[in-house]
């Protein structure tokens, strides 16, 4: 679904991506896992046409989208939860979750968001401003699923979020990979990747080193860690 090719990218004049290689198949959950600052983000960002400077081949769907502007890329299917959520503090649950378009068939609908996040089902009418960090990064998952993406990158989804709020976005991300939807995760929680991830890509400098199918995590244990510095 998504192919990744000789990607480079740049803040100013700091190169930041070099030459990332990977790939994500439909119907994968699939990790990007590195120290602080390997570019994993940039990678998402870069993706998304959020870089305003970048090189090498993006493909989704076998169309190419290293020269389209984030509308397009959206519109293409490719859908982004930023580490920051990004949540309208003065619109309602509600409103927040009825603002993105709906740009292809296949989205969510409220009912079902609804039954997949009670929570938000809860505090429906109450402001962003007044939703823990857990709820806001439920309703920033929430949002994006209606919009007929069938790719979605998520940025850290857990990320300073209590236990019990990461069982549930687990639990969310299991769901939407049954229902047919695609991930490229970036996580720094190894634990929480292993229990969601089909595959995890290690990036180290703006570059993949290594790749290791969640299925062998515990035979490569050593070489994982030393990677991360974990």
């Amino acid at each position: 679904m998504l192919e990744v090719a000789g990607l480079d990218a740049w803040y100013g004049e700091s190169h930041v991506l070099h030459g990332l290689d990977f790939e994500v198949r439909p119907g994968e959950v699939v990790t990007l896992l590195g120290r602080n600052g390997a570019g994993k983000t940039t990678a998402l960002k870069s993706i998304m046409g959020l870089m305003s400077r970048r090189a090498g081949s993006i493909r989704f769907d076998g169309r190419e989208l290293i020269a389209s502007r984030p509308d397009q890329v959206a519109r293409a299917g490719i859908a982004y939860c930023p580490e920051e959520r990004a949540i309208y503090a003065s619109l309602n649950v509600t409103e927040n979750l009825l603002l993105p378009p709906v740009l292809a068939p296949g989205g969510l609908d409220l009912p079902t968001l609804f039954a997949m996040f009670p929570n938000l089902k809860e505090r429906a009418s109450s402001q962003g401003s007044k939703l823990s960090g857990g709820e806001q990064q439920m309703l920033a998952l929430a949002r994006i699923l209606r919009t007929g993406a069938r790719l979605l990158l998520l940025d850290e989804p857990t990320e300073g979020l209590a236990p019990v709020i990461v069982r549930q976005i687990g639990a969310v991300i299991a769901d939407i990979k049954a229902r047919g939807f695609t991930v490229l995760l970036v996580e720094q929680n190894l634990r929480f990747a292993a229990k969601v991830a089909d595959r995890h890509y290690v990036m180290e400098n703006g570059a993949i080193v290594d790749m290791i199918p969640n299925d062998q995590l515990d035979a490569n244990a050593a070489r994982l860690h030393a990677h991360l510095a974990m």
